[in-house]
């Protein structure tokens, strides 16, 4: 192996690669900056774990339509997905760990990813949480956010489904426990629930909770993701 090794020497290796393209090395602002910091740190040291369920939104898009036609409410997908999370962290406050249910709602900016805060968000109307969304999304995309309007929370909320995604899993944020990634709705045919039944079709959303081992236990987090999807499924119960 060596005599063939010193007749026939492998061709040097190098790591140097020439392109004719252009690029531009763009710094990473101060606010990327924190979120690769918190959450590799994250990543790092809190143990995850992941629950899945998937729910029918079509009871959801139903009401969406009559509050519209009826009442002249604007209510999204997301405020609907909201006001569920609140209502199940309130019944499961082991997954809240807090006085409060502050539900932080991820929002894309130009400069990254933030999260402003619906405050006492369980206690808020569809119409109240539509309203305030909107108003911290939009301000949070000028830049006109206060640090108190988007530091703290004790729940953070990631929707990806409006750019087509259909499930995806998110790093927790501490110091909270939970994070819930909610991907799009797909049309999906639902086998029959009798052997001589028909396959109906459904508007299906996958939704995945990232939970911390340590503060909280996988039973506790079925249990949020049960009563989650039984509000999002039935929403009359949201309105009561």
């Amino acid at each position: 192996l060596i005599a063939l090794m010193t007749c026939c020497p492998l061709p040097p290796t190098t790591n140097h690669i020439t392109t004719t393209s252009t690029y531009t090395d763009v710094p990473n602002t101060s606010m990327r900056k924190v979120i690769a910091k918190r959450l590799t740190q994250s990543k790092q040291e809190v143990p995850h774990f992941y629950t899945t369920a998937s729910v029918e939104l079509d009871d959801g898009l139903a009401l969406r339509k009559h509050l519209a036609s009826s009442h002249g409410v604007k209510v999204s997908v997301n405020d609907l997905v909201i006001k569920a999370s609140s209502l199940a962290l309130r019944d499961f406050p082991g997954v809240n760990l807090n006085p409060t249910v502050d539900i932080s709602v991820a929002v894309a900016t130009p400069s990254g990813l933030i999260t402003p805060i619906v405050k006492d968000c369980d206690k808020l109307g569809l119409g109240e949480i539509g309203d305030k969304v909107r108003d911290l999304a939009g301000r949070a995309r000028e830049g006109k956010l206060q640090p108190e309007e988007y530091q703290g929370g004790s729940f953070t909320i990631s929707n990806l489904g409006m750019f087509g995604i259909s499930e995806f899993s998110a790093v927790i944020n501490p110091p909270q426990a939970a994070i819930l990634a909610v991907g799009g709705g797909i049309p999906t045919l639902i086998p029959p629930s009798k052997p001589d039944g028909k396959p109906v079709k459904k508007i299906v959303m996958s939704a995945r909770l990232s939970a911390d081992r340590s503060k909280i236990d996988e039973a506790t987090a079925a249990g949020f993701m049960q009563a989650f999807k039984t509000y999002l499924g039935d929403p009359k119960l949201m309105v009561l």
